[in-house]
Formats: structure tokens, sequence, C-alpha cells
């Protein structure tokens, strides 16, 4: 690889170009995009509230305004750091407390908007740069032309651009990931140089670092036990499968990264049998679609991403485009590189993505909200592209690099678009169960005095918490518990059910000699007017 060790200007300004474009969409239109459900519970988490205890205090069948839901969504003077981590301990231990630490922090210098706890992974995600750079250099041992391509690549990788505009800790999981790999390339190179030369390495100064960031990744995110698991199996294959001084030193630094990480492994376990005795095993919503088009989905969003519908045939042409590339990038690399550098990459693909896949692959279907559990498959492949596009464009005749420069061009052109419009859209395939929230905000927001009323069931808290940051602040709640029938005040205009159950609806139809029409629905929920008048037919809803 020694004619790719120095980049030309145009690849060093063209990497500049699209590095600032990437941190441009990262902090452009912040508050813009639905606060969904998933950051209203972060947010719950970084209050140091439970989920119990804001239902308590907002479910009473008591009209509320949308200013009453604040003290539960970000940092208050009531709950301490110490409540943030007890939170997570109660009900979330599957979420380990790095990420919800560094935000509590934050939100009490910054404030609790939506753009203050948004702008912290905007502000993390800048890290990845130079981590992509250091894992390249270990990884290539070039230092501008393949680092500088990746870097390019991930800064306007509209994959990368969703988590670093959402308030949960999935960017903060890549640096770690990053992190973790780098140094434990570092750590095997110098040991490596340290016996060629016969000195005797100083352990402590060369694996301490791999420790450290094996430990921070894992209490960042749990997935991160299957990268180690990739990172275990390359040292292995590198060493030949034989139980080597470097493998040896690898499983005492990574001994020492899950000790770290031990008292929170206890916390998940200790939760995990509380479950298993509870009497409450109710689960969330899911949404199980095809496996095999969700992954070819993923795949294309790494690169183009403008949000087409799974239904859209146009997104599978292009997916198949994108699938033909990674492809050919795999095998190139493999023939192009030694097995040190493929099989790192390989195994972090595959190995943390086999977990998730290998069990829906028995029921032929998976939960779209696993897809950031992919995000070490979303690196290893942008690495492998990468390195494809940067030695095209060295090497063969010039209507091969000149071939070459096209695909580079159109993947950036890919990704400068998908970045554009995604940075600026209201929602997102991302957003789940209330992609559909600015709708139902807008047709909330045109009544003179509406009050919503919703009880704490299935997914009704997210679904309420997420909607009160979109909704106008004359909009009213009525929010009750145990689906009593609410008692209706005078003075509003319209009256809306958010999901409500068929007896519940019905109850409260016959009560106040109503009817229901429904003005909207998805596959995760519906908002039902009351109407007054008699003629209005009630409508079945089909979810």
């Amino acid at each position: 690889m020694r004619h790719l060790k120095f980049a030309p200007s145009w690849l060093r300004f063209l990497t500049i170009f699209l590095l600032t474009m990437g941190i441009l969409f990262r902090f452009s239109n912040l508050d813009g995009k639905v606060f969904w459900q998933d950051e209203v519970y972060a947010s719950l988490r970084i209050s140091g509230y439970t989920i119990n205890e804001a239902k308590q205090q907002l479910f009473n069948n008591r009209v509320i305004g949308k200013e009453s839901f604040a003290q539960f969504q970000g940092a208050n003077p009531d709950k301490s750091l110490n409540d943030t981590i007890m939170s997570l301990a109660k009900q979330d231990s599957q979420h380990p407390p790095l990420y919800y630490i560094i935000a509590r922090l934050w939100m009490e210098i910054f404030g609790n908007s939506v753009t203050a706890i948004r702008s912290l992974s905007a502000c993390i995600s800048l890290l990845v740069f130079p981590c992509v750079y250091w894992l390249c250099r270990e990884l290539f041992n070039v230092p501008l032309s393949v680092p500088g391509v990746a870097i390019a690549l991930m800064a306007i990788s509209p994959i990368h651009l969703v988590y670093a505009q959402e308030a949960q800790e999935y960017i903060l999981w890549l640096v770690t990931i990053l992190l973790s790999s780098a140094s434990l390339l570092r750590a095997i190179r110098l040991e490596d140089e340290l016996a060629k030369e016969r000195q005797k390495p100083d352990l402590f100064a060369i694996w301490s670092i791999y420790a450290v960031a094996l430990a921070m990744s894992l209490y960042t995110f749990i997935w991160s036990a299957f990268v180690a698991v990739a990172h275990g199996i390359y040292v292995m294959i590198t060493a030949k499968f034989k139980f080597t001084e470097t493998v040896r030193t690898y499983l005492l630094a990574s001994l020492v990264g899950f000790l770290a990480f031990m008292p929170w492994i206890t916390v998940v376990i200790g939760e995990f049998f509380q479950f298993l005795i509870s009497a409450d095993k109710t689960t969330a919503q899911s949404d199980l679609i095809p496996i095999f088009p969700f992954l070819l989905m993923q795949l294309s969003r790494i690169f183009f991403d403008i949000d087409l519908s799974s239904e859209n045939s146009l997104g599978y042409l292009i997916a198949v485009a994108f699938l033909t590339l990674v492809g050919y990038s795999i095998y190139f690399l493999c023939q192009s590189t030694n097995y040190k550098t493929w099989s790192f990459i390989i195994t972090l693909i595959v190995v943390p993505a086999l977990p998730l896949i290998l069990p829906d692959l028995i029921i032929g279907s998976i939960q779209s909200s696993t897809e950031p559990y992919l995000i070490p498959s979303y690196l290893g492949i942008q690495l492998a592209v990468a390195y494809l596009l940067t030695t095209q464009l060295y090497n063969g005749s010039g209507s091969r690099r000149s071939f070459w420069s096209i695909i580079m061009t159109l993947v950036i052109i890919c990704g400068l678009i998908s970045s554009k419009v995604s940075s600026q859209a209201e929602t997102w395939w991302n957003k789940g169960m209330n992609y559909g929230n600015p709708q139902v905000a807008q047709i909330i927001n045109q009544s003179n005095r509406p009050l919503l009323i919703s009880d704490p069931f299935s997914n009704n808290y997210g679904h309420v918490f997420s909607l009160s940051y979109l909704l106008e602040p004359k909009v009213r709640f009525l929010l009750v518990n145990n689906q009593k029938i609410p008692k209706i005040p005078d003075g509003f205009t319209d009256v809306f059910l958010l999901n409500p159950s068929e007896d519940w609806g019905k109850t409260i139809e016959k009560k106040y000699k109503f009817k229901t029409d429904i003005v909207y629905s998805d596959n995760y929920y519906s908002i039902w007017k009351l109407a007054k008048n008699r003629n209005l037919r009630r409508r079945n809803i089909s979810q």
C-alpha cells in the first residue's frame, strides 16, 4: 500500500469540504424533528423519575397543560444524578448509565430543551472523525488516503446523521466501538514491534487503553459484549488459534474491562429475575417486518436515505445497487489485503449482527426497532467501501480510474442529498410509532380549545409525552388511570381520545351520548374525536 501513503490535494480538499457539510447537517434543525417515544423515555431516565412515578403524578383524572410534563423530561431540582442512575437500575437496566450521566450533567448546564439534549449527541458525533482516522491508520497503515475517504463517507452517511440527532446513546456507542477497536489494533501492533526488537513490553501501558475503552463501551450499550466477542475472534485469527502471549494479554485486558462492568451486570441479572417472578409480563408493541427487506433497506441507508417506505420498489432497486457495491468491496478487501486487515472488518460486520439475525431467521421477521444494534456492521461496511474506492482511484488504467471516480461521485451525491433531506425533515423512518405525530398535532391544534384524553395503558404514556412537544399551549390533557370514565369539563370545543380500547371508548360514548369519529390511525395508535352529532357513524379501526 505504499502507493496510498500520501493523499493528493484534491482528496484532502474533498475530505475537508464533506466533513464541514457533515458537521453543518448534524447541528441543523435539531428541534425540528419529532421527539419520539424512545427519546421521551431517555429524557425520563435523565430526570431521575421512574415510569410509575410519572404515571402516578400525571394520570390522576385532572386536566393539565403541556407544562406539567417538563418535570419528567430532563434535569430538575427534585432529583439528583444518583436518582438518574437508580431509575435505570430499577426499570431500564438494559440501558447502562454512561450516556445518561453525561446527558444529566449536560442538561444541568444547557437546559432541558430538545435542542439542548440533541446537541449533546451532535457534539459527541464529532468525536467519530478523529476516531475513524485512528482506526484506519492502525488498520491500513496509511496517513491520509483511506482515512480521508472513510471520514468523508461517514460525515455524509445518512445512517450516522440519524443517530447524531437522536437524544439516545447510540452515537456514543459508535465512538466507543471505534476507540476500543483502534486501541486493540494499537496494542497488538506495539506488542509485535517490541517482540521483533526483543524488548520486554510494558503490558499496562499497551493494553490499559483497550481495557478502559471496552469498559466505556459496555457502560454505554450492552450489545458491546458482542463487539468484544468479535475482537476476541480476531485476536485468535491473528494468533492462528494459538495461545500466544498476545492472546493472554488480550484476555487479561478484556477481563479487566468486564470486571469493571460487573456492578451493572449484577443489576441487569437482578432486574431479569425480578421480571420473571413478577405478575406483570406485558410487552410493548413491536413492529415485525420481513428480515431480508429490512436488512436490504438498512444497508442502503448507510449511503442513501430519503425516507422511502418499505412498499416503495425504487428503494429496493437502489438497495440492490448498494448491495452490489458492498459485496464487491468485501470481496476486493479479502483479495487485496492480508488476513490481519480483512479478518478484522469481516468479524466486525458479522459477529455483532449474528445474535440479532439468527433467531429472527427462524420466524422470518425482525423488529424494526433493532436497527441501532447493527451499528458495528455499518462501520465495517463503510471501512470496506472506503478502502475499495481509495485503491481504485489510484490503480489500473485511466478508464478504470474514471469509472471508479464516477462511482465515488455518485456515492457522495447520494450522501449529500440524503443528509440535506434528512436534516430538514419533520419526521423520519426511525421515529417508529410516533412517525405520524406531525399530522396528529396538526389536527388537534386546529381546534380552538381542544382536550386530549388518554390512559396509561400500552404505549399511551410515550404517545402523550411525544405529542406534547408538538401541541400548542392551548391544548389541555385529561389523563385517567385504570380506564376510569373521565369527567369531561365544560368549555372545550373539541374532545379527542388517544388510542382508546374498544370497551373504554364504548363506555364513554354511552355515558355522554356521543359518537366517536376516527380522525387518524396508523399501525401504532389512533385518535378519535367525540362528536355530539348523533348522525356520525363510528368507523371501525383496522390496526
